[in-house]
């Protein structure tokens, strides 16, 4: 049986170790977000409300369209979670654990290799296309809908934009470097459908990838990555964000060596699944929203 929105809400963790990533994260979008947890909390932080009977109204609708199969919520929950799930390893269980326990992160890395070039850009972009299907699915909106997600970037906020300031920071420039835009652009130019086929993350979603098949799903991923490079590139551009100072406050929560480097962007991999985490945050409250407005 699969979670209720509210076990959801309930469950996420108050403290691991992508709550600590993505504190990390807090300069890049001051006070964007705050690791809320728990359905009647979040309700009461997204409303404001304090009357106990309109709290258990709101929830009740909000329970009632996250459950209607007609509406979008559960796909774009399972796509987080799925994206998350490919990126990371049998290990990211042991590993966090490890983690909790104050292991040295060097004792971790005999089972840590970093992904070559190709699978990182690969999975950078279909991160980005996952947020652009969840997107249309919680708006209802058709799932080629490039230009509205595209327009809406500019108003994301809270737990979305910290979504895509991780994305920015550890798929794209703490594995990548900082040309990580141009260097995800070429490599989709190069990429052959069967390149796509072989790729764990996109067996795992393809279901959902408009384009009919596998070439057509490459045009619309390299459609969607080229739609929001700008974005990204001013995001990068005005907040002066570096894989050096992305790393300097990543090592303020998590000790990280400095000669490790480059199997950073692959312990993120293994140990957070950031997606997922704000994708239940997010989704939350556009349901709160929603039911407010219905009630």
């Amino acid at each position: 049986m699969s979670k209720t929105v509210f076990e959801l809400v309930d469950q996420l963790p108050k403290d691991n170790m992508t709550v600590k990533a993505l504190r990390a994260l807090d300069f890049v979008v001051p006070g964007e977000w705050s690791n809320l947890v728990g359905f009647e909390n979040t309700i009461r932080t997204v409303t404001g409300e304090t009357d106990e009977e309109l709290i258990q109204q709101i929830g009740d609708r909000a329970i009632v369209l996250y459950n209607d199969k007609s509406e979008g919520y559960q796909r774009a929950l399972w796509l987080y979670q799925t994206i998350d799930s490919a990126g990371s390893a049998l290990g990211a269980a042991a590993m966090a654990n490890k983690v909790a326990q104050n292991v040295p992160f060097l004792s971790m890395l005999g089972n840590l290799t970093p992904k070559p070039e190709k699978a990182q850009t690969i999975d950078l972009s279909l991160k980005l296309v996952v947020e652009l299907l969840a997107f249309c699915q919680i708006n209802g909106l058709p799932g080629d809908s490039i230009g509205d997600f595209a327009g809406a970037l500019g108003d994301y906020g809270g737990e979305s934009l910290m979504r895509m300031a991780a994305l920015v920071c550890f798929d794209g420039l703490i594995p990548l470097g900082p040309d990580f835009i141009m260097a995800t652009q070429s490599w989709i130019e190069k990429l052959s459908p069967s390149d796509l086929q072989e790729n764990q993350a996109f067996k795992s979603i393809s279901s959902m990838i408009p384009g009919g098949n596998p070439a057509g799903q490459l045009g619309f991923i390299g459609q969607s990555f080229g739609s929001v490079s700008g974005w990204m590139s001013s995001f990068v551009s005005d907040r002066g964000l570096t894989p050096q100072n992305v790393m300097g406050h990543l090592q303020s929560f998590v000790e990280i060596s400095a000669d490790k480097v480059d199997y950073v962007g692959a312990f993120l991999d293994m140990t957070t699944n950031y997606y997922e985490h704000t994708g239940v945050q997010t989704l939350a409250r556009r349901l709160i929203e929603r039911a407010v407005a219905e009630i």
